[in-house]
């Protein structure tokens, strides 16, 4: 797989190295090649490459300064959160220098009577409704994006990939929940997208141009985000199937009913034996498939549409419904799926996950069809996704050490992508595209398009020097990910 160690900047290494320990301290620079391993790759574990070095800026004057010196010397400059992407956006190519803001945890203002909340980037995702949660008149108030990696995920990464979640269906990506940002450009520059948390509407929307733009515009130091009243009353559904096809209809149904659940999760068989396996929920090991809906709102409205969503799982012929309002049992069913990914470590060592987007009318044939792509490269597939938005994460089963059964991995994935948009879908729903999807850039946009995203991002890092290649394509860098790859050996070089 590809794994650069190449540098293309005339400057030596090691007077970069002391450079940036001049600029943030010694303890706040790694440079040692086993602690640089950790950091060769996101969560997409075929792209790799070890960076020159990691930054871990603590204030926004210091990430400043480090973009100045990188940029000065032609060294890619590469953001990072806490590396739980899934597309190879933060993984640093060709010698450049990771710039990590996962020490920038800093909550810096809660307004409870507006309902805003302003956090520096490493702030974790759930960290941010756990401290709202114990402010006086917050115990209402959420931070409502809920990726599965929430734990983990930092909100200066959930705004540059513009991160979805579980309850997207409902409630929105990250950009649907951010105000604005700070963010310092590839030369060193300070800007604010928002000048006033409450009002502000003049001008363009750069808050959501950068949102989603993937770290290719410069390195978001601050965030101010909305917060909103948490759902008070719930309905948890679980509905069992023979087939995938009918369960994937049941989901066109609810949906074409006029019925919005605020969660609205699918898995095949194979991963309702995976989660059973290890969380021992009580579902039946033969299932198909299963639903797992979720209905929030006011109390007494929630039991018709309940009522309503359970005839539709009946009308598709689900073999078996249960319903519940205890938040225990709710707590518990969310906890396994936002734990299936783990999960599928017991039954493969690498995994690759995609996340194209497709008109819930089409679901069925694009479930089945993924499971031929499958059959076809010869690789196991397994699925848990966000169905009620059409957001399929087929999961490709696979060892990372077995570069022949890599580029199978490859190979289907870009088939399952295009199969997608072949139907009327996207490419990403909510991962992004980083170096992953970058080749499928071409196949969803047209040349003129393509342009204006190219001449939006030299508006703000006109020499390419902060994450390349990455989202736009670019000549300054390419990552051939179709290209059969040698053994994973550390310290090889492509």
């Amino acid at each position: 797989m590809p794994f650069f160690i190449r540098y293309n900047n005339s400057m030596n290494p090691q007077a970069i190295i002391a450079e940036l320990r001049h600029v943030l301290g010694h303890d706040n620079v790694l440079a040692d090649p086993s602690q640089l391993m950790a950091y060769e790759c996101d969560g997409f574990p075929i792209a790799k490459s070890i960076p020159l070095a990691v930054a871990f800026p603590t204030t926004t004057q210091q990430v400043a300064r480090t973009a100045t010196f990188l940029a000065k010397n032609n060294i890619q400059i590469v953001p990072r959160g806490s590396g739980t992407g899934l597309t190879g956006a933060s993984v640093a190519f060709d010698g450049g220098v990771i710039v990590c803001v996962s020490k920038m945890t800093t909550i810096l203002e809660v307004d409870i009577s507006n309902r805003t909340a302003t956090v520096e980037p490493g702030v974790r995702n759930l960290q941010l409704t756990e401290h709202v949660n114990n402010l006086p008149g917050g115990e209402h108030l959420h931070f409502a994006p809920d990726p599965s990696s929430q734990r983990a995920s930092t909100i200066g990464g959930n705004a540059a990939t513009n991160a979805g979640g579980l309850h997207t269906l409902k409630y929105g990506v990250t950009t649907n929940h951010v105000l604005g940002v700070e963010i310092v450009l590839p030369d060193g520059s300070i800007i604010n997208t928002r000048t006033n948390s409450l009002y502000d509407t003049h001008g363009p929307d750069l808050t959501a141009l950068i949102c989603g733009s993937e770290g290719t515009l410069g390195i978001i130091t601050k965030v101010i985000v909305r917060l909103t009243p948490r759902p008070v009353a719930f309905r948890t559904i679980v509905a069992i199937f023979d087939s995938t096809r009918n369960a994937t209809q049941a989901v066109a149904d609810v949906i074409a009913a006029g019925v919005l659940p605020a969660a609205l999760e699918m898995m095949d068989g194979s991963m309702v034996r995976v989660i059973e396996d290890a969380f021992h929920m009580g579902f039946p090991q033969d299932a198909a498939a299963l639903l797992l809906i979720e209905l929030d709102g006011v109390d007494a409205t929630l039991d018709q549409q309940m009522h309503r969503v359970v005839d539709l799982c009946n009308q598709n012929h689900a073999s078996d419904v249960q319903c519940s309002s205890d938040p225990k049992k709710r707590a518990e069913l969310w906890s396994a799926r936002k734990q299936a990914f783990g999960a599928i470590g017991r039954i493969s060592p690498s995994y690759c996950t995609q996340d194209a987007c497709v008109p819930r009318s089409t679901l069925p044939d694009v479930l089945e069809h993924v499971m031929q792509i499958g059959e076809k490269h010869k690789l196991k597939i397994t699925n848990v996704f966000h169905a009620g938005d059409g957001n399929v994460h087929p999961i490709l089963l696979f060892d990372e050490d077995d570069p022949e059964q890599v580029h199978r991995i490859m190979l289907a994935s870009h088939e399952i992508i295009e199969y997608c948009l072949s139907v009327g879908g996207v490419i990403t729903g909510e991962h992004g595209v980083g170096v992953e999807k970058l080749p499928l850039m071409q196949k969803m946009f047209d040349p003129q398009t393509l342009t204006v995203f190219d001449t939006i991002k030299k508006a703000f890092d006109a020499t390419e020097t902060i994450n390349a290649g990455k989202l736009i394509p670019s000549p300054k860098l390419n990552v051939d990910l179709l290209k059969p790859t040698a053994p994973n050996i550390p310290g090889g070089a492509m």
